[in-house]
């Protein structure tokens, strides 16, 4: 699938999830909604066309690279608290919000946006302690006990092992609980990209820097002959 039509399947995917029926119920509940997770190389636009259709629908985004994340970050720091059970005071662990959690309400609150997007990208480059977490997340839409706020969907992305080394495959248990979308490179949408946002000067632009590249090399051949 090319970029173009990634980005009209994800569309597709934030209307129909961040739908209501008349009553105001969510049309398909936050734990039925599979997210959605983005595959292809490096500079392709995955990033790209999700800010884009946020700008577009009218909802928040929050992104996120997950490889600059540890377990703690992702589901939150230990606090100690007190807790009183069968006539006996205790104290236990808990955990404080996920700073991931914790961002999405934040921009809902700057934004006044009730739905938008969760980005977690380089999924698959994540390391094996934080994998765990990255799992209850994708199935239960949750990190720790902290959940996603309802109207709020997952989209996910990642570049193949062949284009990255550090990235690892998915296992079924990973790729059961999302939608993959495998990108191609496509010449004749960056062309329709291109023509509708004047990247023709940057074109001229290469191809002089090019031109000149080229005659400066045949110079020196010249002049080591």
């Amino acid at each position: 699938m090319d970029i173009k039509q990634a980005k009209q399947e994800l569309r597709q995917t934030i209307r129909a999830y961040t739908a209501r029926t008349e009553d105001g119920v969510w049309r398909i509940p936050r734990e039925k909604q599979r997210p959605v997770l983005l595959m292809g190389p490096p500079g392709i636009g995955k990033t790209a066309i999700l800010s884009q259709l946020a700008q577009e629908e009218h909802v928040g985004l929050v992104c996120y690279t997950m490889t600059h994340h540890t377990r703690q970050s992702a589901l939150g720091l230990p606090v100690i608290v007190d807790r009183t059970a069968a006539g006996r005071q205790f104290r236990a662990t808990e955990y404080t919000m996920s700073e991931i959690i914790a961002s999405v309400y934040a921009q809902m609150e700057k934004t006044g946006l009730r739905t938008g997007i969760l980005f977690l990208d380089e999924i698959n480059c994540v390391s094996e302690t934080l994998m765990p977490a990255i799992l209850q997340m994708l199935q239960n839409k949750t990190f720790g006990v902290h959940a996603l706020p309802e109207g709020w969907m997952i989209a996910a992305a990642g570049n193949p092992p062949r284009y990255n080394q550090s990235a690892r495959s998915f296992d079924m248990a990973t790729l059961d609980r999302v939608r993959r979308i495998d990108l191609e490179p496509s010449l004749a949408v960056w062309q329709e990209y291109a023509a509708a946002h004047a990247v023709r000067q940057c074109w001229r632009i290469c191809d002089c820097i090019r031109s000149t590249f080229l005659s400066a090399m045949r110079s020196v051949r010249r002049a080591a002959s």
